[in-house]
């Protein structure tokens, strides 16, 4: 199995996210971080909140990542497959980006993760930077 087919792991978004350039992190409240692209943010993880949690234990999931999505075509294209790992909830109705559970990042392939750092990365960066890191990387 390559690298691009094996399943996706947390420490790969790390990896990722780094990857892309003119990242900073910052550290949020609880020292989770968050990767920004000119002061925005693209890729962050979440501390535990009340409007994620199990269904049947109402423990907070504490391994909620965010990332951001070009559209709300792309984000409904992303939840509404209950199939999918990735999920919304009410506090983020009108926000351009999906929530992933870490313990369910496996069901992902690395590939479909470098795919949404990208995309996360581009929806976020000015449109200089997305152009000149788009001239460098044409989608397949």
């Amino acid at each position: 199995m390559g690298i691009s087919s094996r399943a996706a792991r947390v420490e790969d978004v790390h990896e990722l996210a780094l990857g892309m350039p003119h990242v900073t992190v910052i550290h949020g409240p609880g020292d989770n971080p968050v990767y920004q692209i000119g002061g925005k943010s693209f890729v962050f993880f979440r501390n535990p909140r009340p409007d994620a949690t199990d269904p049947d234990t109402g423990e907070r999931y504490d391994d909620v990542i965010v990332f951001w999505v070009p559209s709300e075509a792309d984000k409904q294209a992303l939840v509404r497959d209950h199939a999918t790992p990735f999920f919304t909830t009410s506090h983020f109705d009108g926000h351009l980006s999906v929530l992933l559970r870490g313990s369910r990042i496996g069901e992902l392939s690395r590939q479909e993760l470098v795919e949404l750092v990208q995309d996360a990365w581009l929806s976020r960066a000015s449109a200089r930077r997305a152009a000149t890191w788009l001239g460098a990387h044409p989608p397949a």
